[in-house]
């Protein structure tokens, strides 16, 4: 555990626990306490049979995150505050501790929550925990977003993940997770770790992993839409994009055998009321013209690139679209889909070095994001969810074309 930990306060020595609500975090002073008090109040209402620990998994914040925790009153929910060591940070390094202190406490269920949430309530830890002691392994969560709050999640890994394993999990990088111990286990000692997973890569990796497992998996409906610091995609989104796609690809090449055999998807079970909702979420602005300048940017930067990656049919249409004006833009969604499986044939065949393709592909997703949004600005959210149901369809239907490629080379 020395390698895994670097600091450990547990003020009450608490060494075993039924129930973990596990927060990871990295310079969230200023809005930690809100999860840590919602969590401490859902664990009391909804868990009083259960030993409960809530535990702060940080990467060496310094900004106070880890004074804030400590001295946020729970209620009597004992905390544990652990953070890596200082050569040691991302996203999933801190869940990685998680993993290993849930395995040591021999927790039989595991909740993360987002250090930003300013709409979690306790029912979230209710819809979260419940499921898990109901035979479920893994729960996702299911609740109303923004139409351009998760573009990474609605253009790519929401209907990547469905056409390739045949699961129906709207967002399987949602951040706010349960899952069983036995799951905990198998994240604990999983071989497929690498350096993308570390960082943002850790939800898409945590989901996929509990699909392939054929761990069962269900939906929670959380009651509330996801608030939290909205990010404006033409701004703050490429690492993570780079990172969770990363990780996505890569895991195609580690269960290749099961994704072949996919052909459709099928619903997952959702718990709770289903998406009766009508609290709306707040708005995120998006920077069209950002958006239109950096996806015609990258044809100076990673055309020789593209020529190696894409179908010669595909660079075709592709260069088509640069010569679209702003306020005409539109990426065809057959040519997104199959840019997206070029690309991930071309990782799996290592033709351009890992680091420079994924960054070659970040402009094409910001013009796909473009697209996405100039076609649903008139839209609501239940017309965007459609159309983002309607492309999911596309990308099972021309999965053949992916498995094609993906054996010809």
């Amino acid at each position: 555990m020395a390698e895994i930990i670097g600091v450990e306060i547990n003020p009450d020595q608490v060494k075993k626990a039924d129930i973990i609500v596990g927060i990871p975090s990295y310079n969230e002073a200023d809005t930690i306490a809100f999860p840590v008090k919602q969590a401490a109040e859902g664990l009391k209402q909804y868990f009083s049979g259960y030993k409960s620990v809530i535990i702060n998994c940080d990467a060496n914040s310094t900004d106070g995150t880890k004074e804030v925790f400590l001295n946020t009153p729970t209620g009597g929910v004992p905390k544990i505050y652990l953070s890596t060591p200082l050569n040691v940070s991302g996203k999933g390094s801190v869940l990685k501790m998680l993993f290993h202190k849930a395995c040591e406490m021999e927790a039989k269920a595991i909740l993360t929550v987002d250090a930003d949430l300013i709409s979690i309530t306790p029912k979230w830890i209710r819809n979260l925990g419940e499921p898990l002691f109901e035979d479920f392994g893994f729960v996702a969560p299911l609740y109303v977003r923004h139409k351009y709050d998760g573009t990474i999640t609605n253009n790519v890994v929401y209907p990547l993940t469905r056409a390739l394993y045949g699961r129906r999990i709207r967002q399987p990088i949602g951040g706010d997770f349960s899952f069983s111990g036995e799951l905990a286990k198998i994240y604990a000692q999983s071989p497929y770790w690498d350096n993308l997973v570390e960082r943002f890569g850790i939800d898409i990796w945590m989901s996929t992993l509990a699909i392939n497992q054929g761990i069962p998996i269900c939906q929670s409906f959380m009651g509330r839409p996801k608030i939290h610091r909205p990010k404006d995609p033409a701004k703050t989104l490429g690492s993570m994009f780079y990172q969770v796609v990363g990780t996505v690809f890569n895991l195609m090449q580690r269960f290749e055998e099961n994704w072949k055999k996919v052909k459709w998807s099928k619903p997952t079970a959702i718990f709770g009321f289903g998406l009766g909702e009508t609290e709306l979420p707040p708005p995120v602005e998006v920077d069209q013209k950002s958006l239109y300048q950096k996806f015609n940017a990258g044809f100076e930067k990673y055309a020789s690139i593209w020529e190696k990656i894409l179908f010669s049919p595909n660079l075709i249409k592709l260069k088509e679209i640069k010569t679209l004006q702003l306020e005409r833009f539109e990426f065809p969604t057959e040519l997104w889909i199959k840019i997206l499986y070029d690309f991930a044939v071309a990782f799996k065949n290592k033709c351009v070095e890992e680091g420079l393709m994924l960054e070659s592909l970040v402009p094409l997703y910001f013009g796909k994001t473009l697209s996405f949004v100039k076609k649903t600005e008139r839209m609501s959210i239940q017309e965007a969810e459609e159309l983002i149901e309607y492309e999911c369809e596309a990308f099972e239907k021309i999965k053949p074309y992916l498995i094609q490629r993906w054996e010809e080379t």
